[in-house]
């Protein structure tokens, strides 16, 4: 008889693409360690020549095309991607450069178990073009933000976040490169977090929500830019 304390059970994921799934892959990549407390069960996409399906394929995920222009309007297709979602028992939603905006209904059905990554230190720089504009201002410090999915845009409690320098020469696609690397390290961390219950959204007495992680961390040490 062993005295092995037993394996918990995996939570099962379902990442959202449009398009070449760079982080979808980082996530398939991290799960595929026995100790990761996630696996990626199915890859779907609203774009039928997304890359990142291939790569998913070429994985061993299930894949599936839910196309938006075939539906009338935003929820009747969201409603047929938690279908796809439910064939696959998903438990938690992992989005990765998809390309629509949720509606509150799909929100709503999937509260504190959807996730997003943004290529830039969120509150600031929600939306597009997260790069140039953070140029065009002269910022010293970029980086990217995984957070729980909320109605607004961009909007969320946050979970994991990293910082990236910004050089004298950089230009929008050399920044967006160096935190694509960032993203890739953060993503399968955050989505660790969540899996595994140590990422919690707490309220404060005014309503407003933060993510409390139970790890123990260093307060010292810092990102500076120019060194």
């Amino acid at each position: 008889m062993s005295d092995a304390a037993p394996r918990l059970a995996k939570r099962r994921v379902g990442v959202l693409i449009s398009g070449g799934g760079s982080n979808m892959a980082a996530l398939i990549a991290a799960a595929r360690d026995p100790a990761y407390p996630a696996e990626i069960v199915c890859v779907i996409s609203n774009v039928a020549s997304a890359g990142g399906l291939a790569k998913a394929e070429a994985a061993g995920v299930a894949t599936a095309v839910v196309d938006h222009k075939a539906f009338p309007d935003r929820e009747s297709f969201e409603r047929a991607v938690v279908a796809t979602l439910d064939r696959h028992d998903v438990e938690i939603v992992a989005l990765a450069g998809f390309m629509r905006l949720l509606t509150p209904w799909f929100i709503a059905r999937w509260h504190d178990r959807l996730i997003n990554i943004h290529p830039a230190l969120l509150p600031s720089y929600k939306g597009l073009h997260t790069h140039a504009r953070a140029l065009a201002d002269g910022v010293k410090i970029v980086g990217c933000t995984v957070h729980y999915v909320r109605p607004e845009m961009d909007v969320g409690p946050i979970i994991v976040q990293a910082a990236v320098p910004v050089a004298d020469d950089d230009t929008a696609d050399t920044l967006a490169a160096r935190v694509l690397t960032q993203e890739h390290r953060i993503y399968p961390l955050a989505l660790a977090r969540v899996a595994s219950g140590a990422a919690r959204v707490v309220c404060d007495a005014e309503g407003r929500e933060r993510v409390v992680t139970d790890l123990a961390g260093t307060r010292e040490g810092a990102l500076v830019s120019p060194m």
